[in-house]
């Protein structure tokens, strides 16, 4: 089995990606509630209710950060070596994921402002150098497999870089939908990280004689 250098690299990102999951859940606050028995019933689910920015903006933040974490995982399953690149790169990334919790304050704070679209710019853009920066790293790792495993599949190096063009585009539709809809956004960003969850589509088999001429090659 080929040797995996990226042991520390992995896990010091875990820990990170750990930290910036758990600080979303820092951002969920009931207000006071009326604690007489003849109200308690009634009032927490009305405070519940009038909580579903905090909440709608928690999941999609947990997804984001959750669906990331999964990219990352899958990412270094076919990295396996680093260098100070790499490094640089990997630590650009978790930058911008521990960030996360911020603009997710401030989207939970201001989603029922229809007026008030500055959080959720700030929420999308985010988004938006979140999904460069996973750009910037798988490409770094596998340009010429610069760090890729000796036997890593082609096409699923393809497969995963198809899916990486697509990701900024995708946030600058969300970004755009901003000015106009912060639901809207917020929705798109969330519909994204489903998307993102799955695995990359692989590209067609090459024909058998290609495969042989490359073997020969």
């Amino acid at each position: 089995m080929e040797e995996k250098e990226t042991g520390r690299t992995e896990a010091f990102s875990d820990g990170v990606f750990a930290v910036a999951i758990t600080l979303l859940v820092l951002n969920i606050k009931i207000p006071g509630l009326d604690l007489s028995p003849s109200n308690l019933k009634d009032d927490l689910w009305t405070q519940l209710l009038n909580e579903w920015p905090m909440l709608a903006a928690y999941l999609t933040s947990f997804a984001t950060i959750g669906v990331m974490w999964l990219n990352h995982h899958r990412l270094y399953t076919h990295i396996k070596r680093v260098d100070t690149g790499l490094l640089l790169f990997n630590l650009l990334l978790l930058l911008v994921i521990v960030f996360i919790p911020v603009p997710t304050a401030l989207v939970a704070e201001y989603l029922a402002r229809p007026d008030l679209h500055a959080a959720a710019l700030l929420y999308s853009g985010t988004m938006v150098i979140l999904a460069i920066c996973y750009n910037l790293l798988w490409r770094y790792a596998s340009y010429h497999n610069r760090l890729l495993g000796k036997n890593a599949n082609t096409r699923t190096v393809k497969a995963i870089s198809g899916q990486y063009w697509f990701g900024p585009l995708a946030y600058l539709i969300a970004f755009a939908l901003a000015p106009f809809s912060t639901p809207a956004s917020l929705g798109l960003n969330f519909l994204l990280a489903l998307f993102f969850a799955l695995p990359p589509r692989l590209p067609r088999s090459l024909p058998e004689q290609s495969y042989q001429s490359s073997e020969s090659g």
